[in-house]
């Protein structure tokens, strides 16, 4: 059955028919393009990230060994490794190609953000306050195998306050930049592990962060119903997109000023909601303008994560309901304009 996207401004409908890729038996927790854009990785509730054929949906494998919820992935600019971070204490480095554990880090608490540096040299991971245990950010060199198999990062930064629940690096490797429990940002010096910058951005918890294409801006998603754009140096608060209900992550278009923003009620308070209220609708918003232009239907459940495809041409959203639901954009999407 075709999906309708309903485009505010023209009133007209579009169907777009979308890839269903079904091979986690539990809530996704996030996904993510590689920097072609050939394959994507997504990463959900039961131990198992996949790696998937983009252009037709087919799953390529799994990479097997985490013993518990895996919460992030991320994939170095070459696609040669695969990094996860999960809640089983520890976050694990693959070879993107064989399927291979290349390394492990073992923490004393669960592993909530991981990300490569543009370089794909070094990477980060941030750890939850779990048992006793104080949050920290810390920083490796893949190259130093030394180092590594000593368990000696190249940078540890002890988080203060709320624990970190996003985290990107940000432009030419310089700084890490973090959301947090409490609805603020912090950027980090990836030299000297000082705290550089620190805003109030948000009045809730922060569930995502993703840079644009130039990684010269980034926006936010949190549970106080609001995405937000932000500039990556200054951390200057640029625009805000409105909804009524949580919102779980949120992607800027590589190709048009769009945003793309999916959420829903929390997963907890999900009962029998009939699909057709449009609570797990997939939103897309205009980026300068922050008016609501269309939305996408699917999911059976609220959305987790959404990325954009590198070309700008498709997106991907992965859902509690455990699909991930890639679609194509018809030509209608590429032609419209938001009137003035």
């Amino acid at each position: 059955v075709p999906l309708i996207t309903a485009c505010a401004e023209t009133g007209k409908n579009c169907s777009m028919k979308p890839l269903m890729l079904q091979g986690h038996t539990r809530a996704i927790t996030q996904i993510k393009y590689n920097r072609e854009g050939d394959l994507l990785f997504s990463c959900a509730k039961d131990t198992k990230p996949c790696v998937w054929y983009s252009i037709n949906g087919e799953r390529l494998g799994t990479y097997n060994g985490h013993n518990g919820a895996v919460w992030a992935v991320d994939i170095d600019w070459q696609t040669t490794k695969v990094l996860t971070a999960a809640a089983d204490n520890s976050a694990r480095l693959w070879d993107c190609e064989t399927g291979k554990q290349l390394f492990q880090w073992d923490t004393n608490n669960a592993v909530r953000a991981c990300g490569f540096s543009f370089s794909g040299d070094t990477i980060m991971f941030c750890t939850d306050r779990q048992m006793g245990y104080n949050p920290s950010l810390d920083i490796y060199d893949i190259r130093a195998g030394e180092q590594m198999a000593n368990n000696a990062p190249l940078l540890s930064i002890p988080i203060e306050g709320p624990k970190v629940t996003a985290a990107v690096w940000g432009g030419l490797d310089e700084y890490i930049i973090t959301g947090h429990e409490s609805g603020e940002f912090s950027q980090w010096d990836v030299k000297s592990g000082e705290r550089v910058r620190n805003i109030k951005g948000h009045n809730k918890q922060i569930n995502d962060i993703q840079l644009n294409k130039d990684r010269t801006m980034f926006v936010s998603a949190s549970k106080d119903t609001n995405a937000m754009l932000f500039d990556a140096d200054s951390l200057d608060h640029l625009k805000t997109y409105k909804t009524e209900r949580p919102v779980n992550s949120a992607a800027i278009s590589p190709r048009m000023d769009h945003v793309v923003l999916g959420g829903g009620q929390e997963a907890m308070q999900v009962t029998t909601t009939s699909t057709r209220i449009g609570k797990f609708d997939a939103r897309f918003f205009h980026l300068v303008f922050e008016e609501e232009f269309g939305r996408v239907k699917g999911h059976f459940g609220p959305i987790n994560s959404v990325a954009f495809h590198p070309d700008g041409k498709s997106y991907s959203s992965g859902g509690e309901d455990g699909y991930v639901r890639t679609h194509y954009f018809d030509q209608q999407y590429f032609e419209f304009e938001l009137e003035n």
